[in-house]
């Protein structure tokens, strides 16, 4: 798994982990991916996508 939507391009992000004494260490955030199948160009993939991109596709097939 690539750990990148294939459709937005979402990928992991650096960060950091701060505690209440403000001590602060890196992180990663990373996307929130799910396999589903999605037709791209007439064509049905399996693909990773973020669940961001499922809420948009959703919405765009509503209408």
């Amino acid at each position: 798994m690539s750990k990148r939507c294939a459709l937005t391009g979402m990928g992991p992000r650096a960060g950091r982990h701060v505690s209440h004494a403000k001590n602060r260490r890196p992180r990663w955030f990373r996307p929130n991916l799910q396999k589903r199948l999605v037709t791209i160009d007439g064509v049905t993939q399996r693909v990773w996508i973020s669940t961001r991109a499922m809420r948009t596709l959703e919405k765009q097939a509503k209408g």
